[in-house]
């Protein structure tokens, strides 16, 4: 038999709601929808739903709006069936039952990140530890010191030790075979990197070493490297160097291809700050692409840096982009509707029409302001009417907002947000920031679902000018009365 499902909504998203479920059909499931009398879905909690909605209707269970927050476990047992959060987006719905109404388990990946402190010898031990926790809070499994050239390390074996005894896997990345070899010694679990002219070294340390062409594009050298290693069951990496664009980028990539077709087994290493450091471009594409040839070719290991600018978050890109590809592999699918997590600058999905977001003004019935985009600009609208504009500067003149500062600040806030969604294609929400996937931190922390968003600094200040204008009435009135009674005792 088919699931039965009951949707909650508010007023003004009632249609739309209709709207996208009739456009499902036929589908595996039936439903009903309930309007609980409340004009914004959003607003909705767990004791509203009680009062309003007696049952479940016959229902298999319950879906609310994402956006509703509060303990979702006490309804289920409220009405004796589950009672679940859909997206955020009632467009969203489609793809949300096209993958059984389940977020795609990212937990997964299957490829190590080396992320390289390349100023090492410059920063002090604590300096040292507390970059690797950075990058250990951003997905970095091992932490690779880079030594520079004609500058000394003294403190190399300190920052290993340290680094070990707070659980990090390090390599040590140096093109002096002695600085390697203090590195291997003092405990560095890989050395970057040995040739085949270099490789006697390896029998002085345990540490793994990565292995590269004597000069660069020379693969034979490498296989031979390896092949000496594999003699002696040694553990290795192999790493063909990933060129730049126009030095010779296209050609490394076959010889990626070529390693993996030679040695279906081999663990392989990829350094991808050729590309992303080197192309001035926003390196999450560029991190995307990178993965899918890491994908396909089962590379297991990726050497990441940040040191300019414009690639500060590529160890946050590529652990986002290494579960997203995985998952994908696994489901022998596209890496699409996955995550949004690399979709920083523009989204998948259509804002609404200017004629959706009219049909929504016509049934505003209060004074609040509400803000949408449409792929002509910037709507603002209440009960009093809608104004459409690309430059907020062009709508502000008709809030009549001139008085009231708090309010003012607070659409201003919101326009600046809204002019910059349009702009870029960007998803925008009232009251919520604007959603820069792994690109960006959040600069308020989300709030949970199972609880109650909140009041936001505006209502807040308008509650306490209320609340002041209230006490200033009672003083009136207790004024007021004390003169009376004293006017009686003196009678």
């Amino acid at each position: 038999m088919a699931e039965r499902i009951l949707f909650l909504t508010g007023r003004l998203a009632e249609k739309p709601l209709n709207r996208v479920l009739e456009s499902m059909q036929p589908s595996d499931f039936t439903y009903k929808v309930r309007q609980i009398g409340i004009s914004v879905a959003a607003l909705m909690t767990p004791r509203l739903i009680e009062r309003r909605v007696p049952d479940a209707m016959g229902a298999d269970w319950i879906m609310v709006p994402g956006r509703v927050r509060g303990d979702l476990e006490k309804l289920s047992v409220h009405y004796g069936v589950p009672v679940r959060r859909g997206p955020e987006d009632l467009k969203d719905i489609p793809e949300y039952f096209g993958r059984g109404g389940k977020p795609a388990d990212l937990s997964q990946h299957d490829v190590r990140i080396f992320a390289e402190i390349t100023d090492a010898p410059a920063l002090n031990v604590p300096a040292i530890v507390e970059k690797a926790r950075a990058y250990r809070k951003d997905g970095a499994d091992v932490i690779d010191l880079g030594c520079l050239p004609a500058t000394p390390f003294p403190h190399l074996e300190k920052a290993i030790q340290a680094l070990k005894a707070d659980g990090f896997s390090v390599s040590v990345d140096s093109a002096d075979l002695q600085e390697l070899r203090r590195g291997g010694k003092a405990g560095a679990d890989y050395i970057l990197s040995l040739t085949e002219k270099t490789l006697s070294l390896a029998d002085e340390i345990p540490s793994v070493p990565v292995l590269i062409p004597n000069t660069p594009g020379d693969l034979e050298s490498l296989c031979r490297a390896m092949e000496k290693l594999r003699a002696k069951k040694r553990k290795f990496l192999a790493d063909p160097i990933l060129d730049p664009i126009h030095f010779g980028f296209t050609e490394s990539l076959t010889r990626y291809w070529e390693l993996r077709r030679r040695y279906p087994d081999t663990e392989i290493l990829m350094g991808i700050g050729n590309l992303t450091e080197l192309t001035g471009a926003d390196t999450v594409g560029i991190t995307a692409t990178l993965m899918g040839v890491v994908s396909e070719l089962a590379i297991r290991n990726v050497l990441v840096v940040q040191v300019s600018p414009h690639a500060r978050r590529a160890v946050t890109e590529l652990d986002a982009a290494r579960r997203i590809f995985f998952r994908a592999r696994e489901d022998h699918a596209l890496p699409i509707g996955y995550s949004d997590s690399l979709l920083c600058l523009h989204d998948r999905k259509s804002p609404p029409t200017a004629e959706e977001i009219a049909e929504l003004a016509a049934e505003i019935r209060d004074p609040s302001f509400r803000i949408q985009i449409s792929a002509d600009g910037i709507h603002i609208f209440n009960r009093d009417g809608m104004h459409k504009s690309v430059d907020p500067f062009d709508l502000f003149p008709h809030l009549g907002l001139e008085k009231d500062g708090a309010h003012a600040f607070y659409i201003g806030v919101e326009l600046a947000r809204a002019q910059t969604a349009w702009q870029l294609g960007k998803a925008y929400n009232q009251d919520e920031e604007l959603d820069w996937s792994c690109a960006a931190d959040k600069i308020r922390s989300e709030q949970p679902t199972d609880s109650i968003t909140a009041p936001g600094h505006t209502l807040m200040v308008k509650k306490k000018q209320a609340d002041a204008v209230r006490k200033s009435k009672q003083r009136q009135t207790n004024q007021r009365k004390n003169k009376q009674q004293k006017r009686k005792a003196k009678r």
